[in-house]
């Protein structure tokens, strides 16, 4: 009888979850549908009314994407910015977290400390400040300015993240590592970073997921020749309102690539954010 109570409530709360998922994904499925047909069409009709019509559905609109010189060059921005501004980040995030774990340095915990006093400082609080400092040097309006600007902002949070997914590995096999002859760096390269995979993919997609739909940051950094596709998106809109023929599959593919991302790391990011939010 309990047996039965139990399986009863799990089928509950499964087609509860699903409904939430169906709800969550229906303007993903609107938006996939409106990129896909004609300018009239969406002009005239609600996305869901092609549902009964797919053979009106067209991937014209995607061909004059491709043909956008706007749209593709913010497209190629955008990874030039959210790759490197990833990669860094995970990277210099990896070996602070590691030092701050396992090595013995002087200020060590105070630094440590400051760094996660970083973590409530706002992103706005810095961004006429850096932006007059990267003027004095030249990066202002650049793809580069805007991926330091990503990585300093996104270190605060990284180093926390791994630092207690570091400090986590048992004590013990760090020591029989370097009694059998193995440096800092083999143990961190060899033995560190296999165990923190799943950090350091729940890290990653943090990281890709805030710079892939940033608008705030290359609003204000980026100049025409730099700015990614939330902001070309924004400035169509602005510009001409009507193209939605363009537009919608924008604004399809700038949402797809995330969630394709995630999906993809799903199970290493949950396994490394339960692991590295408490110690």
């Amino acid at each position: 009888m309990k047996s039965a109570r139990r399986s009863q409530r799990s089928s509950l709360v499964q087609a509860f979850l699903v409904l939430i998922g169906l709800v969550w994904l229906t303007p993903v499925a609107g938006l996939l549908v409106s990129s896909l047909r004609s300018p009239r069409d969406t002009a005239t009709a609600g996305w869901w009314t092609a549902l009964a019509h797919p053979g009106h559905l067209t991937a014209a609109n995607y061909t004059a994407l491709l043909g956008n010189a706007g749209i593709t060059r913010a497209l190629w921005n955008t990874v030039l910015i959210t790759l490197p501004a990833t990669f860094a980040v995970v990277a210099i995030a990896a070996l602070a977290g590691y030092a701050f774990a396992w090595l013995d340095f002087p200020g060590r915990d105070r630094l440590f400390l400051l760094v996660v006093a970083l973590l409530v400082v706002p992103v706005q609080v810095g961004l006429l400040p850096v932006a007059k400092l990267f003027g004095q040097l030249g990066l202002f309006g650049t793809v580069p300015g805007v991926v330091l600007f990503h990585v300093a902002y996104g270190l605060p949070f990284a180093v926390f993240l791994l630092r207690n997914y570091f400090a986590e590995i048992p004590k013990e096999m760090l020591e029989a590592a370097r009694m059998d002859g193995g440096s800092e760096w083999r143990i961190f390269h060899r033995l560190v970073l296999p165990l923190a995979r799943p950090a350091l993919a729940s890290l990653a997609v943090f990281q890709f997921l805030w710079v892939w739909n940033d608008m705030l940051v290359a609003l204000l950094f980026a100049d025409s020749s730099a700015q990614p596709l939330t902001v070309e998106l924004q400035s169509q809109i602005r510009q001409f309102g009507s193209n939605i023929d363009v537009l919608a599959p924008g604004a399809f593919l700038s949402l797809i690539v995330p969630l394709v991302v995630f999906f993809a790391f799903q199970r290493h990011f949950v396994q490394g954010v339960m692991a590295g939010s408490v110690k």
